[in-house]
């Protein structure tokens, strides 16, 4: 019998590794959109005692405040300890955090149990990145992350569906709770079987590392940093690195608002029921799904790897939807198509952020720590939009909180227009290469 080609086994270890991080990940979102879903619940159950749409924003932004420390911590362990253990670890301690905040009975409660889900669930994507790295190819890190941001709008849209029809079927916001923490349990029970480091492990080559990294040179493919200094100090010596953090503060800022408020968005400005508003805020990740994959290949086949002007264009397109929003709505209709334009320009161009961009900055030594230093910047500004959306919505309505989030898509149009300009003008080659 003929062996097995070390590539062809390589490539199949690949798409296991791929396949358990893209269902790992698209997991979690059961424990982090069921607070989304629940919210109008929340709301009708508690608002007697202080639990409105600007108390529920607080709650919210606390949580992306830890989610954001969380990033940079969780992604320098991710480097020194490894991208497995964290993976899992974020997984468990989300499932723990879920159970205590469906079993609570007040604000209090609420407030330190989503902060703790948030802190844990933060390990996910520093354990993906990391464990990405070492399984690939620099070549493939723009389709392989491609892929697997895909992960968070499949999560985030069956959570949406699975959980609204929970709700639909007369089971109450406890329920959607413990049914999501049992859920990602038996998940995590399948990851920690399914998922190894890197390729060392199971007797195959490590990819190579890429050569324009922030650490390359010969120790790059060593997956190691030396110290913690040389792991951190490169990234705040980079121009280029910087304006990414500066990105990624807008674009999150601007996917976390609508991430969470598009359910109860519907059902007090479409007049939807809350189950009908979780499914239908969905499509939001639908078009999200649509534009991840558009972004990509426009990004390859006709901007020669340029991200910029993506970037720039996805601001720019937000601007006049957001006006749009923030008049009164008429009828259904209006808002489910203006949050799915929303989706379509925003999340493609979103993606590249902590996904492809922070590999190609961090290669396997520092891939973790870059991917944790973007998204907690960017999750800083989430903290604030959360906050900022809810109050405004509370207190001046949802037009009012509309304008701001059209202001926040031309500060960073500005910010994209200036990472072109002084990043990107200059030709960039690409070729099709296989994932190894």
């Amino acid at each position: 019998m003929l062996a097995t080609p070390p590539q062809t086994t390589l490539q199949r270890w690949q798409w296991r590794t791929a396949a358990s991080l893209f269902a790992g990940y698209s997991a979690y979102y059961l424990c982090r959109s069921n607070l989304a879903v629940a919210a109008p619940l929340l709301i009708r159950e508690f608002g007697s005692r202080g639990l409105n749409k600007e108390v529920l924003g607080q709650i919210a932004s606390v949580g992306v405040l830890f989610y954001a420390a969380g990033k940079v911590v969780n992604g320098v362990l991710g480097d020194l300890l490894g991208g497995r253990k964290i993976f899992l670890l974020g997984i468990v301690g989300s499932v723990a955090a879920t159970v205590v905040f469906g079993l609570g009975q007040g604000v209090g409660v609420f407030f330190a149990a989503w902060a703790a889900n948030r802190l844990v669930q933060s390990m996910g994507w520093a354990g993906l990145v990391k464990t990405t790295a070492n399984w690939f190819s620099y070549r493939a890190y723009g389709r392989i992350m491609g892929i697997l941001s895909l992960s968070y709008l499949v999560g985030d849209i069956v959570a949406k569906l699975a959980l609204g029809q929970l709700l639909a079927l007369g089971v109450g916001w406890r329920g959607l709770f413990l049914a999501a923490a049992g859920t990602l349990a038996a998940v995590a029970l399948s990851n920690w079987r399914s998922l190894h480091e890197s390729p060392a492990e199971v007797g195959l080559a490590v990819p190579p590392a890429s050569p324009v990294s922030l650490f390359a040179g010969p120790d790059a493919a060593t997956g190691r940093p030396a110290s913690l200094g040389q792991l951190l100090g490169p990234y705040f010596r980079s121009p280029a690195f910087l304006l990414l953090l500066a990105l990624s503060f807008g674009f999150t800022a601007l996917r976390e608002a609508f991430s969470f408020w598009v359910p109860t968005y519907l059902v007090e400005a479409a007049h939807l029921s809350e189950s009908a508003a979780s499914q239908y805020s969905a499509l939001y990740s639908v078009f999200g799904m649509v534009s991840i994959l558009g972004a990509g290949y426009l990004s390859d086949a006709w901007l020669r790897g340029q991200r910029g002007p993506l970037l720039l264009a996805a601001c720019l397109g937000l601007v006049p939807v957001l006006l749009a929003m923030s008049r009164p709505a008429t009828g259904s209709l209006g808002p489910l198509v203006l949050t799915s334009l929303v989706g379509l320009l925003l999340l493609g161009p979103y993606s590249f952020l902590a996904g492809a961009m922070s590999l190609d900055a961090g290669g396997q030594q520092g891939a973790a720590t870059a991917s944790g230093l973007v998204d907690a910047v960017g999750y800083a500004g989430g903290t604030g939009a959360l906050w900022l959306t809810g109050a405004l919505a509370q207190r001046q309505g949802w037009g009012h909180a509309f304008l701001a989030l059209a202001g926040l898509a031309v500060v960073t149009a500005g910010a994209a227009l200036v990472f072109y300009l002084t990043q990107e003008r200059r030709p960039v080659v690409t070729a099709s290469i296989p994932l190894a």
